[in-house]
């Protein structure tokens, strides 16, 4: 989404925050069709309508280019956030609003997944900038001694489920319903998440 001229009242930073945005919405596109190895800064720039300059001065690199556009929104992060009780539920349905969610966002989303598996430095900027703040905001709220190992395997599971169904096509996982996704896992991951430390605090 190339940026438009903009109108003379809007502020600084709102034609900064609008030109992030159209930089990163190239960027997934370009990710999505291109893979990691492929998509040039140069080419992102181009399709957002800004100089490549302004790409590096916003994100840096490629590297972090990449890492700002496999975050996940904040509206689809709800386990970040949600309380000891509700967070294997919030888990499993931040996965699958945003490997089932509609259009562009579930494209990205399975083709990030995607450059992960194919490209060394996409699989190490996804583990070590990415997925790690999550895990630990999950840690933090499952407590207890092993709760970072408990965070990992819950993280471990809902990202296993997402490229067995989108990425690999793994039957009949695949083709099942979400509601039998969510009756089954549900309580296991409850299990998972309800142990050392849940009855702590």
């Amino acid at each position: 989404m190339p940026v438009s001229r903009e109108s003379p009242h809007v502020s600084r930073d709102e034609r900064r925050r609008r030109t992030e945005q159209a930089i990163l919405e190239a960027a997934r596109e370009a990710f999505a069709t291109d893979g990691y190895e492929r998509t040039t800064i140069r080419a992102v720039a181009s399709s957002a309508g800004v100089d490549p300059a302004l790409v590096m001065q916003y994100f840096g690199s490629k590297e972090g280019l990449f890492a700002e556009a496999a975050r996940w929104p904040e509206d689809t992060s709800t386990a970040v956030t949600a309380p000891r009780d509700e967070l294997a539920v919030a888990a499993l349905r931040d996965v699958l609003e945003r490997f089932e969610g509609a259009g562009a966002d579930r494209e990205a989303a399975v083709a990030l997944m995607r450059s992960c598996l194919t490209h060394p430095e996409a699989t190490r900027i996804v583990r070590d900038e990415v997925m790690c703040d999550r895990m630990a905001a999950m840690a933090r709220t499952i407590g207890g001694d092993d709760g970072d190992l408990r965070a990992g395997l819950l993280v471990a599971c809902v990202m296993g489920l997402s490229m067995s169904r989108h990425v690999l096509g793994v039957e009949p996982v695949a083709s099942a319903s979400r509601e039998d996704l969510e009756r089954l896992l549900e309580p296991a991951l409850r299990a998972l998440v309800q142990g050392a430390g849940a009855d702590e605090g």
